[in-house]
């Protein structure tokens, strides 16, 4: 009798990954030519009941932590007692911090018809009040600006986690073929650095094409190793085709390998890129007027400015996820208040001019524009004129999207 625990198979591992790569391959081909008749495909019954609005996302990225208690949660009984100590009682969760309480200097304001409650500092974009939606019950559980800022972008500070963008470009892929799904602004290189932009244990191409970093002005930003100005671009195309093959003859003869699969696309989105990116970098195509809308030229809100509407410029080609971050200017443990009152004007005019073009070109209603950042400020005074750390309750606001 046959033993019927005796396969019959007997290819190697390697041989049946590279089977499954193939047949994944065109399982993906398929898929990529059924794209334009999907929609007719749809059943009534698998549609949500909501129409979702938002096809891409712009995450405003204010790096260092800024006090939500002197910008979006108004709290008048701050400013009742102020100067009064802090006891352990008063204090329902988490570890006392000690010390003052602190109010807050600045006048509130409600504003628009929604009555929402904002500061001084932000008078442009206070004129956007109803379009935003506050959120004041944000938490996380890193206390430092590590782990907040990888608790945040990606959900945890102790496991290598995809981030949000790498997910939405997996999810739902590039709207272009000459753009990343991913792209992020003068990203962060410290607490996490890449982590909070990278792709994980998903596919490489998934991970954000980075533009600069937080402390390189953005007129001077590029994307590094984009292209070589001293090869003619039909010379770089043989190149690459002779790179390509290579890769490809390695991928074949050794399986699987989402790290190769990765370099053989992000090289080919690369070199198409060269063509399609530099005219985003630039500002020869805007008016004057969008210029000094956005703040561009004009001292302290040139540069996030400039990221503002580049932001504007990728979601508008059909990059899913944008983030803008601003440098490491908002962890104000000394001078409170000046830091605000610097920092906010930096921000504020680019930030209402981003809401006002993304709804005169008819994209607000599917961009969800997000505000936010690692954690917020303690209620309690730090260093006679400062606020630490505050992950236990802070505040962020979106816009656009559908959100109401």
């Amino acid at each position: 009798m046959q033993n019927c625990n005796q396969f019959l198979y007997t290819d190697s591992r390697r041989s049946l990954l590279r089977s499954a790569a193939c047949g994944f391959a065109q399982i993906g081909l398929t898929a990529l030519a059924a794209q334009t008749v999907r929609s007719a495909d749809v059943q009534p019954s698998a549609l949500p009941h909501l129409k979702p609005h938002a096809k891409r996302i712009i995450f405003l990225f204010m790096w260092g932590g800024p006090s939500h208690v002197d910008l979006f949660d108004h709290k008048p009984l701050l400013k009742q007692f102020d100067g009064r100590e802090v006891t352990a009682e008063a204090w329902k969760h988490g570890t006392p911090p000690g010390g003052r309480i602190l109010g807050s200097p600045f006048r509130f304001h409600r504003c628009g018809e929604s009555g929402v409650e904002i500061s001084e500092l932000f008078p442009s974009l206070a004129q956007h009040a109803d379009r935003l939606c506050v959120i004041r019950s944000m938490h996380t559980d890193g206390s430092a600006h590590g782990e907040a800022l990888l608790n945040l972008h990606t959900g945890s500070s102790t496991f290598l986690r995809p981030s949000v963008g790498a997910w939405i470009s997996y999810g739902l892929g590039a709207e272009t073929e000459n753009l990343p799904g991913f792209v992020t602004i003068s990203p962060p290189r410290g607490h996490g650095g890449v982590q909070n932009y990278g792709s994980a244990f998903l596919p490489a191409r998934h991970q954000a094409t980075a533009i600069g970093a937080a402390e390189i002005p953005v007129a001077k930003a590029r994307v590094s190793n984009l292209g070589n100005e001293r090869i003619a671009r039909p010379l770089q195309r043989r190149q690459l085709d002779l790179i390509q093959t290579l890769n490809r003859s390695h991928l074949q003869a050794s399986g699987a390998d989402s790290g190769i699969e990765g370099l053989i696309s992000s090289y080919e989105l690369a070199f198409r890129m060269q063509t399609s990116l530099p005219g985003l970098l630039g500002l020869e195509d805007e008016t004057a007027a969008t210029l000094a809308m956005y703040g561009i030229g004009d001292g302290p809100a040139d540069n996030f400015g400039r990221q503002c509407l580049l932001a504007r410029k990728l979601s508008e080609q059909g990059v899913r996820y944008i983030q803008a971050s601003t440098d490491y200017t908002w962890d104000h443990h000394t001078q409170n208040n000046e830091g605000l009152r610097r920092e906010c004007a930096r921000v504020d005019r680019p930030i209402a001019a981003l809401l006002q073009d993304l709804e005169q070109r008819g994209l607000l209603d599917e961009t969800l524009v997000i505000w936010g950042s690692e954690f917020g400020r303690t209620p309690t005074v730090e260093n006679a004129d400062g606020r630490n750390h505050h992950p236990a309750a802070f505040s962020i606001w979106m816009a656009g999207g559908g959100i109401r």
